[in-house]
């Protein structure tokens, strides 16, 4: 919901947005609107932020009790969608008519509630106070009140902390302390999410103020590579921190910051002459560099630089969070469930379910059991405590429904229905149970040609078809390279440094991949098996590999006399062809001669397209 990050004035924010109200259609005797929400979706709404709602009162808030032993103030959490999580302080000098705005669940958007501290915030993403008449509906103007956008570690804006009343608050007071409690909740957050496994490096400009909630604070690996910071640190330094390296920011070596003691405070001089004070701590469970953390190795990105999945990607993000369903195509092994599972990871979701389901593997008779869930005793063979089914676990998160063009038929109306109603109804009776999710379906078929054919229903293929993907299959990416090394970092062994040859860099761009992917991902496992220590070669790659590739043709070259062997890894495709022409064509000797094995020199024959060359000697 942030339009934007340039930094406006206050006026200039309070004025656009009472444009924004007008645009909106509200006048300023316009009622404010606050929502209703039923009790099970507003348990819902706090079971999905209970990460925030529980950091920001166990953590931070009782650093500010000297807030809230003032009577007259009233602190409030919104999510990233303007609805309020949690309000804490005596709510007493809300007038009678507004007491619902300040339950949980309740929506302070621009929209319908006008120019407000949490909505302006929100849709702004910077911190901003609001005088009495500077809301835009009369009947808010008896407050007064600052809020300030609370972000994640991957930036994204996950929620709103606020601080009203119905009596003066000083605005560059309130406004400042409303910034460092959004900053305090943003650390806790970042600290409880890698406090773990990484290491912390906290700094500021004097020393007495090291370990204030105002401070910089990077999260890095025993590499020096920050895996993130937060926007103080951005601020200090000047420029955004993720994935740099700790050396390239301030001019102490990466051993000598790692070993300095806990306890003790050191001295930073950063690039520009800038100089700092900081503490570094520990973390709990040393990681090795060599043993990337959990989220990274089991989710690898799917963008890494092509232009047009960096739009798909992108496009996703912001439907899936409007509840707008989203259908991918592409074929086999392009990364469908990669794409998936970043999304999941990157959405206000990320801490809920991600329920797959592959309706290509499940039997036909099984699956609307599995989907659906059932109560005991429903048929034969059923567990005697029921099943809630896959549909109902999804609840609060994202169901996936990968291959869904291998769906029944029979099956496909009954989804449509749990779809339209988004309650889901188990074999065997039982009352109707409410699911709340958002759906994303795959499928490498072209679903029109199945709705034409009759194999697909047309009204479910609108109703899941919201956003239409196409993951670009690997031979058409041009961030290939990205992808190869990427994969290779996720499946090698800590001992295995020495990565891959230029060689095989420049075969790998070449290789049509129809396995995509996937395909690409067993050969980098295969030949890391093959090469242990080695930098990856040529000889490591798989048979079927070279298969792909096909032969091409080639002019014998003149036989040239074999005075001497050169090493088998500096010879290139053309000191290669003279090297096997001066043996009179026989792989057997030339392999001989150059201490390798056959198999390994017909995969660079292969590779080097000189494998007709033997056919036709």
């Amino acid at each position: 919901m942030v339009q934007s990050a340039k930094v406006a004035s206050h006026h200039a924010m309070i004025r656009e947005s009472w444009v924004r109200c007008e645009e909106y259609g509200l006048t300023h005797r316009s009622h404010p609107v606050f929502g209703r929400s039923a009790a099970d979706e507003v348990s819902l709404l706090l079971e999905r932020r209970q990460r925030l709602v529980h950091t920001t009162q166990r953590e931070v808030l009782p650093y500010y009790d000297n807030i809230l032993s003032n009577t007259r103030c009233l602190i409030l959490l919104a999510d990233d969608q303007g609805r309020l999580l949690q309000s804490w302080g005596d709510r007493r000098f809300v007038e009678p008519t507004q007491q619902a705005g300040f339950a949980s669940g309740a929506s302070w958007v621009e929209r319908t509630t006008g120019t407000n501290a949490i909505g302006t915030a929100l849709f702004s993403g910077q911190a901003v106070h609001i005088q009495r008449d500077e809301h835009f509906l009369e009947a808010n103007r008896y407050l007064t009140g600052a809020a300030a956008p609370i972000f994640d570690a991957e930036r994204r804006l996950v929620g709103v902390l606020d601080v009203s009343s119905d009596s003066y608050l000083p605005p560059s007071h309130t406004l400042g302390m409303v910034k460092v409690m959004s900053q305090s909740v943003e650390n806790r957050l970042l600290l409880n999410l890698f406090h773990d496994d990484y290491f912390q490096l906290t700094f500021n400009t004097g020393q007495d103020s090291i370990d204030s909630q105002w401070a910089g604070l990077l999260i890095f690996d025993d590499t020096g590579e920050v895996v993130c910071a937060n926007r103080r640190a951005d601020s200090l330094l000047g420029m955004p921190l993720a994935r740099m390296r700790i050396e390239s920011l301030f001019d102490l070596p990466l051993r000598q910051l790692l070993d300095h003691p806990e306890n003790r405070p050191l001295v930073l001089n950063a690039t520009g002459r800038h100089r700092f004070h900081g503490r570094i701590r520990r973390p709990l469970r040393p990681r090795s560099h060599a043993q990337p953390c959990a989220h990274r190795q089991a989710s690898p990105a799917i963008e890494l630089g092509d232009p047009h999945v960096h739009k798909m990607v992108s496009q996703a993000q912001r439907l899936l969070e409007k509840d707008i369903p989203i259908l991918i195509h592409g074929e086999t092994g392009v990364g469908k469930e990669v794409l998936v599972k970043a999304l999941h990871r990157q959405s206000t979701r990320a801490d809920a379910p991600l329920v797959a389901v592959n309706c290509a593997a499940i039997p036909a008779e099984l699956i609307e059991a599995e989907l659906f869930g059932y109560e005991k005793g429903a048929f034969t063979g059923a567990s005697h405590k029921g099943s809630v089914g896959l549909i109902r676990k999804a609840n609060g998160g994202i169901l996936f429904l990968d291959e869904i063009g291998d769906m029944p038929l029979g099956l496909q109306a009954r989804l449509l229905r749990a779809l339209q109603e988004r309650r889901v109804q188990p074999l065997g009776g039982g009352e109707p149970c409410a699911a709340d999710f958002r759906l994303i379906c795959a499928t490498h078929r072209s679903l029109r040609e199945e709705v034409h054919a009759g194999r697909f229903r047309q009204d479910l293929y609108y109703r899941i078809s919201g956003l239409n993907l196409t993951l670009p299959p690997l031979r058409e990416r041009n961030d290939r390279r990205a992808l190869f090394q990427q994969l290779w970092a996720q499946h090698r062994e800590p001992y295995q440094t020495q990565g891959m040859s230029q060689e095989v860099l420049d075969l790998f761009a070449r290789h049509p991949w129809p396995g995509n992917l996937r395909q690409a991902s067993s050969v980098i496992q295969v030949a890391l098996a093959l090469a242990e220590e080695q930098p990856i070669g040529l000889e490591h790659l798989p048979e079927d590999f070279f298969a792909d590739l096909g032969a091409s043709t080639c002019e014998r070259p003149p036989l040239a006399a074999l005075s001497e062997v050169v090493p088998f890894r500096s010879l290139d495709g053309r000191a290669l062809s003279e090297q096997l022409a001066a043996c009179g064509g026989n792989v057997s000797n030339l392999a001989r001669r150059l201490g390798i094995s056959r198999n390994t020199l017909y995969k660079r024959l292969r590779a080097e397209g000189l494998y007709a060359s033997i056919d036709s000697a």
